[in-house]
């Protein structure tokens, strides 16, 4: 099961996978995010994910009136506002999906110190 929506031309239906794919797309361009972390972290060791293992830093779920819930687990630049870089987060994706997103939870797991 995955978001839908319906437009004069019929319905669309998009994976929770291709969610998944674009909102962490989305994440990594946004101004103060370094990248995603895994979900399940172990031992309070937060590993930085890249290229196609992004989605293991977001979890999706579909409800049954056809909105969308994702949950992000980002690290951040050191030295950004917290608070802006996740409104400016939650705003992008819901803009870009174009989706009934019913809730957006984002995990800050980590910064990320640049030399």
């Amino acid at each position: 099961m995955g978001g839908k929506f319906s437009n004069k031309y019929g319905d669309i239906t998009i994976s929770e996978e291709v969610i998944a794919q674009i909102s962490g797309i989305t994440a990594t361009e946004c101004y103060g995010i370094v990248g995603m972390a895994a979900r399940n972290v172990k031992d309070g060791i937060v590993q930085l994910l890249k290229g196609e293992s992004l989605t293991k830093g977001i979890a999706v779920q579909v409800y049954e009136d056809d909105g969308i819930s994702i949950e992000f687990h980002i690290i951040v630049e050191y030295g950004t506002k917290i608070s802006a870089v996740t409104e400016n987060l939650m705003s992008t994706v819901k803009y870009i999906l174009g989706l009934d997103v019913k809730q957006i939870k984002v995990y800050v797991e980590g910064v990320r110190v640049d030399n």
